[in-house]
């Protein structure tokens, strides 16, 4: 079976070469970006879920106390 040198890091998902990037150091905006594209579905489930949450009835009294609390406020 043919083996790629060229690897995904598990943490960061860069493609690196095997042979010379032994020490590949992750950056955090790249680690992030990977995180946030492998919870994408997780994050798409939770706004839908918003969404129908806030269109029960309990969910119109919370948006219309939250704005009356923001309107005596100010």
């Amino acid at each position: 079976m043919f083996e790629s040198r060229f690897m995904p890091c598990p943490e960061c998902g860069a493609s690196l070469d095997r042979q010379i990037e032994p020490n590949h150091e992750c950056s955090t905006e790249r680690r992030a970006e990977y995180q946030m594209f492998a919870l994408r579905d997780e994050i798409a489930q939770l706004e839908a879920g918003v969404q129908h949450y806030l269109g029960t009835t309990l969910g119109r009294f919370e948006t219309w106390l939250a704005a009356r609390k923001v309107r005596s406020a100010g």
